[in-house]
């Protein structure tokens, strides 16, 4: 069984459709990159898999069970994910982290998002772009998701930072979290990718 099946999926568009008669499927455990250029179709492909939007034709099935069937706050737990600009809450990260109502020690979360306990206590608008995405990522992974998404979390990155969240990404799939991540440099697609979908014009070019 696959983790995600798209069969015969269109999402429409403006000018045109954002995703054409898309049949894919994603494998239960690595990492899965989303390729293509802008407008390609890769961040409405990955909205689907977290129910932010749905097929306008097709279907869509996590598991194996269709996801028009699934409650959707249950699913957004158990699938997670991470956006490509990150937004935290005002507060501490302490704070932030609570919002998820997480299920292990807010500590713990941090070390496994790569930043120190200490940052609890930090202003989460104080926080360079970095240290900002890998407190989403903790908040994220506070629900304990079988599967996280990321959509292009290393755009905005420099390339340290961009290299730590790449290392998170490897780490979390080696312990058996699969992950679909957006990229749209093929540079990335290669370094993380165990299986990459490549995507143009809303249209699957290879998988």
């Amino acid at each position: 069984m696959s983790l995600f099946d798209l069969e015969s999926v269109t999402v429409a568009g403006v000018l045109r459709p954002r995703l054409h008669d898309v049949s894919v499927s994603v494998p239960t455990d690595g990492i899965t990159v989303l390729q293509g250029p802008s407008g390609s179709g890769k961040s409405t492909l990955l909205r689907l898999l977290n129910r932010l939007e749905a097929p306008d034709a097709g279907s869509v099935r996590y598991r194996g069970e269709d996801l028009a069937a699934r409650d959707v706050l249950a699913h957004r737990r158990e699938v997670g994910m991470v956006f490509q600009a990150p937004v935290l809450f005002p507060g501490t990260v302490a704070d932030n982290l609570a919002v998820a109502r997480p299920q292990d020690p807010p500590a713990a979360l941090l070390e496994r998002a790569g930043l120190p306990a200490e940052f609890l206590a930090r202003d989460a608008g104080t926080l360079s772009g970095g240290e900002a995405q890998r407190a989403c990522l903790a908040r994220a992974l506070g629900t304990r998701p079988r599967v996280l998404l990321m959509d292009e979390p290393t755009s905005a990155l420099d390339p340290a930072a961009s290299r730590l969240i790449e290392q998170l990404a490897r780490s979390l799939a080696a312990d058996g979290v699969p992950i679909v991540l957006v990229s749209h440099d093929r540079e990335q697609a290669r370094r993380l990718g165990d299986r990459i979908i490549d995507l143009d014009e809303g249209r699957v070019l290879a998988a």
